[in-house]
């Protein structure tokens, strides 16, 4: 057993049926997502990027094949396990950050937390640290419409490490910023990376992020090819 390893799928295949005809996603894919390691997942649209994260996440289950959040399979838990495992053990950052409009940068952070049943005082603390680091320390108290799009994105990935994660999950995290953001988003992303030795995977259709990747694959046809 491989105790470096967070994420790893086995065999995954992923089939949908359109009336009588059974349609494959992808079929019998292997990964291995490792500590501190930054991966990326790239694709054309319709590839099934999506789908691939989506069953990562256990947001949705396999045809076929097994899925393992440290080393624990997806499909053994019921889905109230899942939501909380899924909570504790990963975090997630999209295109469009998500944050709650009406609460500031600094509660839009707490909220995984407070879900958890972190203790409130630490939970603040935690937060401010975050939010501090990915260099908002000055912005606590703003409210996502008082923040640049790149301001909203580093309370994103604030959020996302609030409950120290095994992983972060990212869905095209750059695909709404301009260039100079973008690189700034990926050099956050590099540097929490080597401080948490926490593993990112960044599921993307810009091949300009994979110089700075640690392992990357391409999904086509049906199958995960390696990149590097």
């Amino acid at each position: 057993m491989n105790n470096d390893i967070v994420l790893e799928c086995q065999s995954l295949s992923k089939q949908y049926q359109d009336g009588k005809q059974t349609i494959d996603v992808f079929t019998s894919i292997d990964f291995e997502l490792h500590k501190g390691q930054a991966c990326a997942i790239v694709g054309a649209s319709g590839s099934g990027k999506t789908t691939l994260l989506n069953l990562l996440a256990g947001l949705d289950l396999a045809t076929t094949g097994d899925v393992k959040l440290a080393q624990v399979s997806w499909s053994s838990m019921r889905d109230a396990k899942r939501s909380k495992m899924r909570n504790s053990e990963m975090g997630f950052v999209y295109q469009f950050h998500h944050l709650l409009p009406e609460f500031s940068a600094l509660e839009n952070v707490l909220m995984p937390m407070w879900i958890a049943g972190v203790n409130k005082s630490e939970a603040k603390k935690r937060g401010e640290e975050l939010l501090s680091q990915v260099g908002l320390k000055d912005r606590l108290h703003h409210k996502p419409s008082q923040l640049s799009g790149g301001e909203r994105q580093r309370v994103a990935i604030a959020r996302a490490l609030a409950n120290r994660p095994a992983c972060v999950l990212m869905d095209e995290p750059t695909g709404n910023l301009d260039e100079t953001t973008s690189l700034d988003i990926q050099n956050l992303i590099n540097e929490l990376k080597v401080t948490y030795n926490m593993a990112f995977l960044i599921v993307t259709h810009d091949e300009k992020m994979l110089g700075w990747m640690d392992s990357a694959y391409r999904l086509s046809k049906g199958a995960l090819q390696t990149l590097k």
